[in-house]
């Protein structure tokens, strides 16, 4: 367990985690709020039960991945909110790099909860073992999902 400080510390290191986790599994800027406040308070109840045996940022992973799944299924039972035409909002920055990245990020929305978390995971440059770990499934399967993952945004981003 860590103290106070010591977890408010770790949170505002780790926060990017957090935020990545929010902008994968919540639409809108409202959701992703909610999400995130959800996250820090299934971290801090669960802080009592954090024995320091694997890094603060793999166990934070897997408490935000759990929430956000969580909070999916919560919110599939709620109405959903529909714009009134997707073109009136303003556009992404002119930026080509951060239209590619808003592309990218699009494509990983559309996969499903598993995949997505696999995804984030292996862009945060966590290693097949550790992903395996952190999900539950072999090395060897995650390499394999991870392939046929990389197929699936490349078509996506090609048709884009």
């Amino acid at each position: 367990m860590l103290s106070a400080p010591a977890f408010i510390q770790q949170i505002r290191q780790h926060q990017k985690i957090i935020h990545k986790v929010c902008h994968l599994y919540a639409d809108s800027p409202e959701d992703r709020e909610d999400l995130f406040q959800e996250i820090l308070l299934n971290a801090w109840k669960a802080n009592p039960g954090f024995r320091q045996e694997a890094r603060f940022s793999t166990w934070l992973y897997q408490i935000a991945l759990n929430t956000a799944i969580s909070y999916l299924r919560k919110e599939k039972r709620r109405p959903r909110r529909t714009d009134l035409d997707p073109e009136l909002h303003l556009p992404d920055a002119a930026d080509p790099a951060e239209a590619q990245y808003a592309d990218l990020y699009r494509a990983i929305g559309r996969l499903d909860k598993v995949d997505k978390a696999l995804v984030m995971l292996y862009l945060d440059d966590y290693d097949y073992t550790t992903i395996g770990q952190m999900m539950g499934i072999t090395p060897n399967y995650v390499a394999v999902k991870m392939s046929r993952i990389k197929q699936q945004l490349k078509q996506a981003l090609q048709t884009a």
